[in-house]
C-alpha cells in the first residue's frame, strides 16, 4: 500500500501553493507549519517573508488566505484566520482527521513510508570486553544502538550491525599463560558443559569461572617476576598468531560470549554472533593502515611514534596532543584499530554511513578518528561517519552509579532487581487483570526490562539520566509501564467491545479529546522521519508518552461502550482505541519495549 500523507503535510502544501500565489515575487516559501494550541496547526512563514518583501505581516497573511477557497474542495481545511502579527491559524476537518486514519489503519505499517534504500549504515554498539563483568556502563551503547537499528530498519535502511567487543590486548598474556600452567580452570564440572567445551553452561558460570581465572591470574602476575616475564612473552606469541596460544585466547572468547548472550537475552535483545567483531578482526589490517597513513602524509614520526596531529586539539600546555596510531616500542593503538574498522566497513560492507554508539567522553577520541580518516579519502562527502555520543548513568544522589561499597554497579544484578520490583506491580494488579502466575512472571519481565530501557531512551543520549528504579516502575508519569498500561488498557476495551466492531465514520462530529487523540496519531510517520535523520530516539519516547497522555484524556472525557451512544459513535470510538493501540504497540516495539495484553 502507498504509503499515507499526513494532515500536516497536506495542510503545509495548501498553504505553500497559496503563498505562491499569492506573493508569486516570494517564490518558494515555507509556511513553517506546526501544531498549536490555538488550532489545529498555525504556520508563521509569513512574517519571515514579510520581513523580506518589506511589506505589513497581517495584509499578507489576508493577501494568503483569500486566495484559498473558504472550505477547499476536496475537504481538509475548515477554517483559517489571521492572528496576532500574522500567524495563520488552521483547523482541519473532522471529516479528514478520520479519514486519514482510516487511511492509515488499512496498512500494517500505519501508513509511514518505507524508503528506498540510498545507503548503508553501519552501527557500532554493544561493545561489552572479553574477560569482564558487563557493569552498567555498558546499557546505554546497548539500548541506545538496539533502538536505532529496529527505527532506520523499518524506515527502509539496510543495517549492518558491529558489536566491537574487547577481545585483544596485553592482559590476554596473563591470562593465557596461566591458563597454560593450570590448564583445567576452564573446564567446567560434569552436567555444565559438553566435554569442556562450554556449551551448555549459563552465563552466571561463564562469568564466575573467568572472574575466578582473572583475580589467580592476577595475583600472581602482581607477585612473580618470572610469571609476569613469562605473560608479556606470552603476549608476543598471541600477536604473532602462535597456534597454541591463539586457541587458547579463543576459549576466553567463546567463554565471554556465552556470558554475553545470556546478559542480552536478559535485556530482550538479540546479538547475533556473525556481527560480533572485535578488536582482533582487524588485527591483520594495522601495518597496511599504517602504512598508508604515513606515505600520504596523513601521519607523521614525533619521537618514535606514528602521530597525527590537529591545529585545534591542543594540551594544558598549548602543545598539539596527537592522535597516536603506533607507539614508539612497535605496538598498535586504539586509533589504528578503529581506523582499520572504518576502512573495513567503507570498502568490505560498502557502509556509507558510520553511526557509532560510544560514551561522549571518547568524543575528543573519534574527532580526530573521524578526521584522519577524512584526510586519508576513507570518509569523505558520499561517506560519513558519526558519533552518536551518550551520557552517564547516575545514582539517585546525582553522581555516578556505584554500589554502597563504591564498585561499578554488575549490570545483570541491575536488571534482575528491575525485574523483581516490576513483577510485584504486576503482582498487585494481577487479581483484577486476571493474569496467573506464568503471565506475571513474563509480563514482570516485559515491565522490568522495558522500564529500564524506556528511561534511557526518553533522555536525549548526551545528557546523563538518573537511575531511579521507583520512578521507572511507577505507573503515574513519564515511563514505559505508563505506555504499557495504556496499551492494555485498549486491549481490555476491545475485548469487552463483543459484537462491536472497530469501524471509522468519517462523517460524525468529533469531540474534542479524539481530535486531539486523531491528530497525535497521524503524526507518527513525521516523528519516525525524524528520529532516524537525528538518531534521536528520545522524540519516539516523547510522542509515544503524549499519545498515551491524549489517550487518557479520551478515556476520561469519552466513554466508549456506554449503552447512551449510538452504534455508529462506539464503533468510531473503537476504532480510535485500536489505531491508538497499534501506535503505541508499534511505537514501543522500535524501542525494544514489549507491550503486553494485558496488565
Amino acid at each position: 500500500m502507498a504509503p499515507v500523507t499526513s494532515l500536516a503535510s497536506t495542510v503545509d502544501q495548501r498553504i505553500a501553493d497559496a503563498l505562491s500565489a499569492a506573493l508569486p515575487e516570494a517564490g518558494s516559501a515555507d509556511p513553517l507549519l506546526r501544531r498549536s494550541d490555538r488550532a489545529d496547526y498555525q504556520a508563521n512563514g509569513i512574517l519571515a517573508l514579510a520581513k523580506k518583501l518589506k511589506g505589513n505581516p497581517r495584509e499578507l497573511a489576508a493577501q494568503v488566505v483569500s486566495s484559498l477557497p473558504a472550505a477547499d474542495s476536496d475537504g481538509v481545511i475548515k477554517e483559517i484566520e489571521v492572528s496576532g502579527p500574522g500567524f495563520l491559524n488552521i483547523t482541519v476537518t473532522d471529516r479528514a482527521i478520520i479519514e486519514t486514519l482510516a487511511a492509515r489503519a488499512a496498512d500494517d505499517r500505519l501508513g509511514v513510508p518505507h524508503a528506498e534504500r540510498t545507503g548503508t549504515t553501519a552501527i557500532d554498539y554493544a561493545q561489552p570486553n572479553v574477560a569482564k563483568e558487563m557493569h552498567v556502563g555498558h546499557l546505554r551503547s546497548a539500548v541506545i544502538g538496539a533502538a536505532m537499528v529496529e527505527i532506520l530498519e523499518f524506515m527502509g535502511e539496510k543495517v549492518i550491525r558491529r558489536h566491537h567487543i574487547g577481545d585483544w590486548g596485553t592482559q590476554f598474556g596473563m591470562l593465557i599463560q596461566y591458563l597454560i600452567e593450570h590448564p583445567h580452570e576452564l573446564d567446567h564440572q560434569s552436567g555444565d558443559g559438553d566435554n569442556g567445551t562450554g556449551a551448555d553452561i549459563d552465563g552466571e558460570t561463564a562469568m564466575s569461572n573467568l572472574n575466578r581465572l582473572y583475580k589467580a591470574s592476577r595475583a600472581i602476575f602482581d607477585s612473580d617476576e618470572e610469571f609476569k616475564a613469562r605473560s608479556r612473552d606470552r603476549v608476543v606469541a598471541l600477536q604473532a598468531g602462535e597456534k597454541e596460544t591463539l586457541d587458547l585466547w579463543q576459549r576466553f572468547v567463546d567463554e565471554s560470549k556465552i556470558y554475553f548472550h545470556s546478559v542480552f537475552d536478559k535485556l530482550d535483545m538479540e546479538i547475533q554472533d556473525p556481527d560480533i567483531v572485535g578488536e582482533s578482526g582487524y588485527n591483520d589490517m594495522l601495518e597496511e593502515t599504517c602504512r598508508i597513513l604515513e606515505e600520504t602524509g596523513v601521519a607523521v614520526r614525533s619521537e618514535g611514534a606514528l602521530c597525527v596531529f590537529f591545529d585545534d586539539v591542543k594540551g594544558p600546555d598549548g602543545n598539539q596532543v596527537p592522535l597516536i596510531v603506533k607507539k614508539t616500542n612497535g605496538g598498535y593503538g586504539y586509533a589504528a584499530t578503529d581506523l582499520s574498522a572504518i576502512r573495513d566497513r567503507v570498502r568490505n560492507l560498502g557502509a556509507t554511513t558510520l553511526l557509532y554508539v560510544v560514551d561522549a567522553r571518547q568524543s575528543l577520541h573519534f574527532k580526530m578518528v573521524f578526521e584522519t580518516a577524512r584526510r586519508a579519502g576513507w570518509l569523505n562527502d558520499e561517506v560519513k561517519a558519526v558519533q552518536l555520543a551518550f551520557g552517564t548513568v547516575l545514582g539517585k544522589d546525582g553522581k555516578p552509579f556505584k554500589t554502597r561499597e563504591g564498585e561499578t554497579v554488575r549490570l545483570e544484578d541491575l536488571l534482575d532487581e528491575a525485574v523483581e520490583r516490576a513483577t510485584a506491580v504486576v503482582r498487585e494488579k494481577a487479581e483484577k487483570a486476571g493474569l496467573g502466575e506464568q503471565e506475571i512472571v513474563e509480563n514482570g519481565r516485559y515491565v522490568g526490562i522495558g522500564a529500564v530501557k524506556y528511561a534511557d531512551l526518553s533522555t536525549s543520549a548526551v545528557r546523563d539520566y538518573k537511575f531511579d528504579l521507583d520512578q521507572m516502575v511507577s505507573l503515574h508519569g513519564d515511563t514505559s509501564v505508563y505506555l504499557q498500561y495504556a496499551y492494555a488498557r485498549i486491549q481490555s476495551i476491545l475485548r469487552k467491545a463483543g459484537d462491536a466492531k472497530a469501524v471509522a465514520h468519517p462523517e460524525l462530529t468529533l469531540a474534542p479529546a479524539e481530535r486531539a487523540l486523531g491528530l497525535h496519531v497521524d503524526q507518527f510517520g513525521e516523528v519516525l522521519a525524524e528520529v532516524a535523520s537525528g538518531y534521536e530516539p528520545h522524540k519516539l519516547a516523547a510522542y509515544l508518552y503524549q499519545l498515551a497522555s491524549l489517550y487518557t484524556t479520551f478515556y476520561d472525557q469519552c466513554h466508549v461502550l456506554s449503552d447512551e451512544n449510538a452504534p455508529e459513535l462506539v464503533e468510531n470510538r473503537l476504532f480510535l482505541c485500536d489505531i491508538t493501540a497499534r501506535t503505541l504497540k508499534q511505537g514501543l516495539s522500535l524501542l525494544g519495549i514489549r507491550a503486553p495484553e494485558r496488565l
